[in-house]
């Protein structure tokens, strides 16, 4: 049975102590240019800043196309939208009506005005924020974990705990198609292209089925554990895919194979975000930092410091900012700490 990644610890994600190099993982010989020159735009973009979000932890963010929004979806049953002013997010509303957590969430492909939420309450939510109104209510056979909108913004993909996907009618807001799945199904995807559709499981593997038709295309054993993530980057280049064995792999997307791991977290990945040009990947994990990669090389770029595990990264779609979550600890540790919270990277260090 599929377990959303916010939900998952140690245990469930088959930890495995410090990750292991892979065979294939290639070391540079040194710094490039443009991490030497991200390096130095970070020295000086250093901070991080929170802004209150939820009463809960937050278990998704994710930016509009245009980057002027940023949402965020949380165990406390609600979706919160802020807008970027200059180097804050301000908070714009809240969006009620789900009966259960909000799992995850995604923008509409091309339109910054709509974007849907997935909840354990066995339902999907439409929402624009232009009218602050939940514009659909589709009703789905179990509890909601995942969710996707394809590249050409016609259809929304859901999968749920019971490891069924199913295919939304983005202007109808009706079924179009169902699969069952026999292995537990963690995220899901469109390729760049809209011809594919691409599933990581819990065997290590990625599966590939063709779209539309939904055909099996090829299945990739990507990982020895749970494969748990995968994004593709905005160039179309590659796609990147996350495991319970701490190792982040880049994944050639016309030639179906790994180019390049990354291996510095020590905890299965759960979230992956690529940087707007596509040179940069940011992951995150149980571990007290997130990562920032140089793609082309592996090279480690910076590290942004967390105080407990994170659920979830964003990077913005225009700009070097980075939006994440964290799991909050509300008052376990530390009884000035808040629960819920939404944090961004990158902001300049006199802010």
């Amino acid at each position: 049975m599929a377990v959303p990644a916010a939900a998952m610890g140690p245990s469930a994600l088959g930890q495995s102590g410090p990750g292991s190099m892979a065979p294939w993982c290639s070391v540079s010989s040194g710094p490039s240019r443009y991490v030497l020159g991200m390096q130095d735009l970070f020295r000086g973009h250093s901070k991080t800043r929170e802004f209150p979000a939820h009463s809960a932890k937050v278990h998704s963010v994710a930016w509009s196309c245009d980057g002027r929004r940023l949402a965020s979806g949380s165990f406390d049953k609600t979706a919160s939208v802020f807008v970027l002013e200059k180097d804050r997010l301000v908070k714009e509303n809240n969006y009620r009506g789900h009966g259960d957590s909000v799992d995850q969430l995604c923008w509409h492909p091309s339109n910054p005005d709509l974007f849907v939420t997935a909840s354990g309450d066995k339902t999907i939510r439409i929402w624009d924020v232009r009218t602050t109104k939940c514009i659909a209510t589709v009703n789905t056979k179990g509890e909601n974990i995942n969710i996707c909108w394809s590249p050409d913004g016609q259809t929304i993909a859901v999968g749920n705990k019971d490891d069924v996907v199913t295919f939304i009618d983005a202007r109808t807001h009706r079924s179009k198609a169902e699969e069952q799945f026999k292995f537990e199904v963690n995220e899901i995807s469109w390729n760049n292209d809209n011809n594919m559709f691409f599933l990581t499981n819990g065997n290590g593997c990625i599966n590939i089925l063709s779209y539309p038709e939904l055909k099996p295309v090829q299945s990739i054993n990507a990982h020895p554990s749970n494969c748990i993530c995968i994004k593709f980057d905005p160039t179309g280049k590659y796609f990147a895919t996350g495991s319970a064995d701490a190792l982040v792999s880049l994944w050639d997307v016309d030639e179906l194979v790994c180019v390049r791991c990354f291996s510095r977290l020590d905890w299965p990945v759960r979230t992956l975000s690529f940087s707007h040009d596509g040179k940069m990947l940011a992951s995150a994990s149980e571990d007290h930092f997130i990562d920032i990669a140089e793609v082309e090389t592996g090279d480690k770029l910076w590290e942004v410091q967390c105080e407990s595990p994170t659920f979830t990264v964003a990077w913005h779609p225009k700009r070097p900012l980075l939006a994440f979550a964290c799991d909050d600890k509300d008052g376990k540790y530390d009884s000035s700490r808040e629960a819920g919270t939404v944090k961004l990277f990158g902001l300049p260090n006199d802010s």
